[in-house]
């Protein structure tokens, strides 16, 4: 039985199907930031990014989402150097995160039992992965966070894996060091939120039957689609583990049609005869 290959989750510009795309990216956004609400909650740890604006909340007169709107704003400053275009989404995401967290911080009580603590941490870690698969399956580019580090990826040549890992380990250590929680939490966040989120992602990727995209390859190349947009300028998006590749959205060039039709003529060529 051969694998399928991953969903398309290369960027595709705001005017493509926003009445379709754009509530399930706010959806997704304020889900994402009802999560952090209840791991914070829960007190036994949060993520890496949600432990230094903790510890930075800690610090400061400040609210958490506040801090982690102007976390996310720092964090942009960042894509500069790295070349990083931001997009709609990317704004969304400071903003969207910001107001939601703080509503949930004001609806959910703190200082509850360790059962009910235990269940929000349960539950803050499923509707987290969950949120993430909405909002990034909208397709409207990487948040802040991702961003940097999809960025810092491309620029450096190292893997994405090693990118992520060591940035935030730096960002927990920072938060740590400043009071945010460090727990089983953190832990578990870590070990099950990617496999969550890639459980739900095929049910939640925009798909636009081919219109106007290229479609992620198994190996995480991006193959041009025969029906193309207008539009024939390149951004970056995703492609397996949500690392950087390129999205031709115009005709593929001359020499790679050749090139593919060389390559088919030659599979013709070496295929055995019946």
């Amino acid at each position: 039985m051969t694998r399928p290959s991953p969903p398309p989750l290369t960027y595709l510009p705001l005017g493509v199907h926003p009445r379709r795309r754009l509530p399930q990216l706010f959806t997704g956004l304020a889900l994402y930031g009802a999560s952090l609400s209840l791991l914070v909650r829960a007190s036994l740890g949060v993520n890496p990014w949600s432990v230094l604006t903790e510890g930075l909340e800690c610090r400061t007169s400040l609210s958490f989402g506040t801090v982690s709107a102007l976390l996310g704003l720092l964090v942009l400053l960042l894509w500069i150097p790295l070349k990083q275009r931001p997009t709609f989404g990317t704004f969304a995401n400071i903003v969207v995160l910001a107001c939601s967290s703080d509503l949930g911080l004001a609806l959910v009580p703190a200082h509850l039992g360790l059962a009910a603590r235990v269940g929000l941490l349960v539950g803050g870690v499923l509707l987290n992965g969950l949120s993430v698969a909405v909002y990034v399956g909208a397709r409207f580019g990487p948040g802040p966070r991702d961003g940097l580090m999809t960025g810092a990826s491309r620029v450096t040549g190292r893997s994405l894996r090693l990118v992520r890992t060591v940035v935030e380990i730096a960002v927990l250590a920072a938060g740590g060091l400043l009071g945010g929680t460090v727990g089983v939490g953190t832990v578990l966040y870590a070990l099950t939120v990617g496999p969550i989120t890639q459980f739900f992602l095929p049910w939640c990727v925009y798909r636009s039957g081919g219109r106007g995209v290229g479609l992620v390859a198994p190996a995480g190349d991006v193959v041009p689609a025969g029906d193309v947009a207008p539009e024939a300028s390149s951004v970056v998006g995703w492609g397996r583990g949500f690392g950087p590749v390129r999205e031709r959205t115009g005709p593929a060039p001359a020499s790679a049609r050749s090139a593919h039709s060389a390559c088919s003529a030659r599979s013709a060529r070496q295929a055995p005869q019946e």
